[in-house]
């Protein structure tokens, strides 16, 4: 649903994932192979895809200030069954959380949360305040407020019923 420009780094790969369900439709593009292959998963992958999804999502809708759109696997649960390993560039010398052997979705994800976290962009990652929408967005407002996807969807719809309310 979001016009907005892609989350940097490895959050763009969260974000994508998110936003794989549309909530307000049902559409799930991971029920296709074509929606299943940016990410690596099989069908069999699938359950655990969706609930890593659903657990992203509660985190994000809490950077937001919202609390859970449902009951979810806490995401640190998650994660910490995520194959991890510190590399180490040699050219450099800098240092680097990467997915261990196996490259998993868990893995990548975990990944991309900690680049995130160190870079202090991971609280940035938010998923929209409608409850028809819930996609995940960046927000690269100055202050960091932002609660929409986009303004001229969701921010638009939220203003309008709030209008309505005040003169009914």
């Amino acid at each position: 649903m979001s016009e907005r420009s892609p989350a940097p780094g490895g959050l763009e790969l969260v974000r994508t994932l998110v936003n794989t369900l549309d909530v307000e439709t049902g559409a799930d593009s991971l029920d296709s192979a074509e929606g299943r292959a940016p990410f690596g998963l099989t069908e069999d992958d699938v359950p655990a895809a969706r609930d890593l999804r659903e657990s992203l999502r509660a985190a994000l809708l809490a950077h937001a200030g919202h609390p859970p759109h449902r009951a979810v696997t806490p995401l640190g649960d998650l994660l910490a069954g995520a194959p991890l390993v510190v590399t180490v560039d040699t050219g450099d010398g800098s240092a680097a959380l990467a997915p261990a052997r196996d490259g998993s979705l868990l893995a990548r994800v975990a990944a991309a949360v900690a680049e995130a976290l160190v870079a202090g962009t991971w609280i940035r990652l938010k998923a929209c305040e409608a409850a028809d929408c819930h996609w995940a967005y960046y927000d690269r407002s100055p202050a960091g407020r932002g609660r929409w996807c986009s303004m001229q969807v969701c921010g638009a719809r939220a203003k309008m019923r709030r209008y309505r309310a005040k003169e009914a």
